[in-house]
């Protein structure tokens, strides 16, 4: 949030003796009263039209929204500074490394939409495998046809060992909300 000072004005401190204020700055000035509101009147139009040089930057400070957080462990979403964090997501319905892949992206549809955001806004993927050498061409073929071809994300995607012996992925993605 950029912060312009909305006023410039000469103030009298002493007789004869007025001060700019602008810009949070202060600058003493001998000057006769009606050039000083002269002055005043015009830096105060200027002001209202131009940037100053020197300008103040506030941090924008925004609340923290957690959604689905009946795990005792984690929050499903976290939307922080207009970023949605969605938890990894796994499923272990299926034997198959297709139909785990397209549950866990159905899932991944899911939690964005709650957050109301989409896969054209993801920012990053990180992407867990059980045997990237078995699984990798499979995973990216339903991968491909999931993602959005003109909005896509970084990604990693790396082998680990998975907690449960029937889970062959896990997805985590992260999206914007605008």
């Amino acid at each position: 949030l950029i912060v312009i000072p909305t006023y410039v004005k000469f103030r009298e401190c002493q007789k004869n003796h007025f001060y700019l204020s602008y810009a949070n700055r202060t600058l003493a000035h001998r000057t006769p009263r009606p050039i000083a509101m002269l002055a005043n009147k015009l830096l105060a139009r200027i002001a209202r039209t131009i940037s100053p040089p020197n300008l103040l930057i506030r941090s924008r400070t925004m609340a923290t929204t957690r959604i689905g957080t009946e795990d005792p462990r984690m929050s499903k979403i976290v939307i922080h500074n207009g970023i949605v964090y969605i938890s990894g997501q796994t499923d272990g319905t299926t034997t198959d490394i297709k139909n785990q892949t397209l549950n866990v992206l159905k899932k991944v549809d899911d939690l964005l939409a709650q957050a109301n955001t989409d896969k054209s806004k993801l920012l990053t993927s990180s992407i867990w495998l059980k045997d990237i050498s078995r699984d990798f061409k499979d995973m990216n073929d339903v991968w491909n046809g999931w993602v959005d071809p003109n909005n896509k994300p970084v990604r990693a995607t790396v082998e680990a060992n998975m907690a449960r012996a029937q889970l062959l992925i896990e997805v985590q993605v992260t999206a914007a909300t605008e």
